[in-house]
């Protein structure tokens, strides 16, 4: 395998590109190895590296110029192979990446390279129980097209991903996961791997269940995803049918999903991701989900991945400690919100934590110095307004619509910081936020 590891560089170059970016206290601890590979004599202008290193030590430095930013990414392989290499340090990774930059290749690849083939068998070991578009392929749907009675959902028993569920009372399992967010129930045939749903309905004062139902493509999406949740619970518990699971990958599973259930996955994957010494991954294009797992997340690295169209490399950003353009994205979600006049308590959090970011930034101790100083009598109720409904034990699981006075303090308060702090309009017109490529 080849390392791009430059056996020379320019003195300037050297402690500028790498040695000031290793200062700070998350990457001082990879100084060391620099320092004893590289050396520049005396008068010289040039550092030069060590000759004859091993494999193993040239594939270190190759991990840490990628970590710095100072080296790109030939392929999405290169990316996985990073991944595994920095999940030895890290317990979690946050990755956004917009739609078509290769977010479910990706997974597919690291997944990939967990798994070794046994022998003459066929059949391969894994370390990755992952989330993406194939997972959900693994549910499909029987519509009864003869009789339109019996419409049920089934699953591919020849998947891993299903072994020795029948024995797991996974019905227990999904059902507490899925009455977070639906109203519907379901039973799993074991015998011929299907699944039915029903629902309770009131007509009249009486409620009736109703079998067989057809669930909605939403509805399927939450159930596929409660279902997953559960079995990442047995990875948790240890479970002796899902001990091979090292790594849990999750790519954009909040697909058909309105905003008050993206909050709502976001924050109990958060909890799942901090409770447990399973190392796990999520990758998604959206940016108020991305955003509430970097918000909700201890420690977990920050990253955004951008494919370079002039030549076809990827780059991959640690956005950890630097104001990341999600935050003009999320302004973006505001907006669209506040225009619509779909307004929900939690939208208020959003905008607090963006005014917090914005007065650090501008060296001020307190968000309500980013509230626009205006009428006496307004100033002091907008800043009442965030504190109280951001600290009003609102559940995140039951989000509640503003009232219409709350609505229109919502709308001022936003649009005097947009107008302050003088941002492109033109940001909020485009259909999608970018950062220009490099």
């Amino acid at each position: 395998m080849s390392y791009n590891v430059p056996s020379k560089m320019e003195k300037e170059s050297f402690e500028s590109m790498i040695l000031k970016k290793l200062n700070n206290d998350k990457l001082s601890h990879y100084k060391k190895i620099f320092n004893d590979n590289y050396k520049c004599p005396r008068n010289s202008e040039e550092y030069t590296l060590k000759e004859n290193l091993s494999d193993e030590l040239l594939a270190k430095l190759d991990f840490v110029l990628k970590r710095i930013g100072y080296n790109q990414f030939d392929t999405i392989k290169d990316i996985a192979e990073y991944f595994r290499m920095l999940l030895d340090e890290k317990k979690n990774i946050v990755l956004f990446a917009y739609n078509g930059t290769g977010k479910t290749r990706l997974s597919v690849e690291f997944k990939s390279l967990g798994q070794q083939l046994l022998g003459d068998t066929g059949e391969k070991t894994a370390d990755t129980l992952y989330y993406n578009a194939f997972t959900e392929d693994l549910f499909y749907w029987d519509n009864d097209l003869d009789n339109d009675t019996e419409r049920l959902l089934r699953l591919n028993s020849n998947s891993r991903f299903f072994a020795g569920l029948d024995e797991l009372e996974m019905e227990s399992r999904i059902r507490p996961l899925l009455h977070r967010y639906a109203d519907f129930d379901f039973t799993i045939n074991y015998e011929t791997w299907a699944i039915s749903f029903s629902r309770n309905v009131l007509t009249s004062g009486t409620t009736n269940r109703i079998d067989n139902i057809k669930i909605s493509r939403g509805e399927e999406n939450i159930f596929v995803w409660c279902f997953f949740l559960a079995v990442v619970q047995l990875v948790v518990d240890k479970v002796e049918s899902y001990n091979w699971v090292k790594y849990i990958y999750v790519d954009d599973p909040i697909s058909s999903l309105d905003d008050n259930n993206v909050i709502a996955v976001a924050c109990h994957l958060a909890q799942i991701m901090s409770g447990n010494d399973v190392k796990v991954i999520v990758s998604s294009h959206h940016t108020l989900f991305f955003n509430v797992l970097c918000n909700e997340i201890n420690r977990a690295e920050h990253l955004f991945l951008q494919k370079n169209t002039k030549n076809g490399t990827y780059i991959v950003k640690d956005t950890t400690k630097t104001p990341f353009f999600h935050h003009v994205a999320l302004l973006k979600e505001l907006k669209k919100a506040s225009d619509s006049g779909e307004l929900y308590t939690y939208h208020f959090n959003i905008l607090r934590n963006i005014l917090e970011k914005t007065a650090s930034f501008h060296g001020y101790a307190h968000f309500s110095a980013c509230i626009r100083k205006g009428a006496e009598e307004d100033e002091p109720v907008h800043t009442r307004l965030v504190n109280i409904i951001n600290h009003g034990g609102y559940s995140l699981f039951d989000p509640k619509e503003m009232v219409e006075e709350n609505k229109e303090h919502f709308k001022n308060i936003l649009n005097n910081f947009l107008d302050e702090y003088n941002f492109n309009k033109k940001l909020f017109e485009d259909d999608q936020v970018q950062e220009e490529q490099e």
